[in-house]
């Protein structure tokens, strides 16, 4: 397998735009922008040693109300190009010296995922030596080595030889014997429910909570480590089934092959060439101009987000991060605040504005049965388990959509989310009875759309309330 294929993407942005097409609707030219912004990512690998330094991505600025599918873009960019990806709300960072995270773990938990990443890859790499190793540890159980039996004298004069050191030679063949008669039976199968006992590594669990906040953070893990590799590993006995143990063996034997520095230069070159950070919430930070108070705060929030953006060097515990040519999108709805209202160093840091539009009637049609696992495919699916088969009419999916819009524009535009609220209430009573419908056939058409749901609309004030 290629050391380097992880983050690496050979698609042309007309396949990338085709394959996220298949799961979000609409949102043509967001899907263009971050197609491209992937596909330059490439061509700059492509580029000589001395130009490829200076080619930084293009960060790009999402701005659309709540449910229209920024997230969803991002998040199927990063699992397309298999990608180190993290998802962060830029109101959960505070400025530094509040109480809040710092902006630098956004760098510290994206060399994380990627450490993660490469260590899975390095895995099935040598998964199947790993399975040779732990089918000899399973035999190890069922036929143990004879012991080798030895004169008292002998173990303090290591020079006197004792008649018995002789015997385990005759045992020998009888031991191998065993070993294969259970080996047969393992590869067989016969064996996999039977109990075993075995010895395994007791792993420390993570202190959670300790240097919470600030700075301290990285120091945390730092001692984490420090401590466990101070601490000797234990070993406890368990009893598991062979599969069981199988497995477990499988996992140690694997992390014995793989050399984690290694995994950790991998892991912090991938982190940087082809990370991807979506910060969500960008807009909750903007100040507007004149307002004082508490938004001192959040231009500082802003102003520690910069220097990541722009090219800084993070320290984590796997070496130091540059994050230069990480990609970064920004989402925000921007109902009250206008990007302008960004400090100016970060819009400029944000060359890519992509406006997403608001769904209409037909895009919410095309949301509830096109994408590959769309709504309705997973309300049949889910109701299908109890043996119930829900047909949904093509006058239900018009008027679902119909009245997905209309709650929109009376109440808040929760974009897509609407849809989900709809379908749950519309769907309430065949879920709750479908145990005593065991064999039966639903159909849904506008008059029961209607049934279930016209009162929530024409009722503002309960439409409020429950969707």
């Amino acid at each position: 397998m290629d050391k380097e294929q992880i983050g690496v993407n050979e698609q042309t942005p007309r396949q990338i735009v085709e394959e996220l097409d298949k799961h979000i609707v609409g949102q043509d030219a967001a899907k263009r922008s971050v197609a491209i912004a992937l596909r330059n990512r490439w061509r700059s690998r492509q580029l000589p040693d001395e130009m490829r330094d200076d080619v930084i991505p293009k960060n790009i600025l999402m701005i659309g109300s709540t449910g229209v599918g920024k997230t969803e873009i991002a998040r199927r960019l990063a699992r397309l190009v298999k990608a180190p990806f993290i998802k962060v709300e830029a109101t959960k960072f505070t400025e530094v010296g509040y109480v809040g995270r710092d902006v630098e773990s956004i760098v510290r938990d994206l060399a994380e995922i990627a450490v993660r990443m490469v260590r899975q890859q390095r895995t099935e790499e040598v998964r199947e030596k790993a399975k040779e190793l732990a089918e000899e540890r399973i035999l190890d159980v069922f036929v143990p080595e004879p012991k080798k039996s030895q004169n008292p004298l002998g173990r303090l004069f290591g020079s006197v030889e004792s008649d018995e050191e002789k015997e385990p030679e005759k045992e020998e063949p009888k031991y191998q014997k065993g070993r294969e008669w259970v080996r047969k039976r393992l590869e067989k199968g016969e064996l996999e429910e039977e109990m075993i006992e075995i010895d395994v590594e007791e792993t420390s669990r993570p202190m959670v909570g300790m240097f919470s906040g600030s700075s301290l953070e990285g120091m945390g893990d730092n001692l984490q480590d420090m401590i466990g590799s101070l601490m000797p590993k234990r070993r406890r006995k368990r009893k598991v089934t062979v599969s069981a143990a199988r497995k477990i063996f499988i996992q140690e034997e694997a992390d014995k092959l793989i050399d984690m520095d290694e995994v950790a230069e991998t892991a912090v070159n991938v982190a940087e060439k082809s990370g991807i950070v979506f910060l969500d919430e960008i807009d909750k930070v903007a100040v507007k101009d004149g307002v004082a108070g508490p938004d001192v705060s959040r231009e500082g929030v802003q102003r520690d987000i910069l220097p990541i953006v722009e090219g800084s060097t993070v320290m984590t515990k796997y070496g130091p991060v540059k994050t230069d040519h990480i990609l970064f999108i920004a989402a925000g709805a921007f109902h009250t605040a206008k990007p302008s209202d960004l400090i100016p160093e970060l819009q400029g840091r944000f060359p890519i504005r992509v406006e997403l539009k608001s769904l209409r009637k037909e895009d919410f049609e095309k949301i509830l049965t096109e994408p590959q696992n769309a709504l309705l495919k997973q309300y049949r699916a889910l109701l299908e388990t109890e043996q119930v088969e829900v047909v949904f009419e093509d006058s239900a999916i018009s008027r679902l959509a119909e009245l997905a819009c209309d709650v929109n524009e009376q109440s808040e535009d929760i974009g897509a989310r609407r849809l989900h609220t709809l379908l749950e209430k519309l769907l309430e009573d065949i879920s709750f009875e479908a145990p005593e419908m065991t064999g039966q056939k639903v159909h849904i058409d506008a008059a029961y759309v209607d049934e279930k749901l016209s009162d929530i609309v024409v009722n503002r004030d309960l439409s409020q309330y429950i969707l």
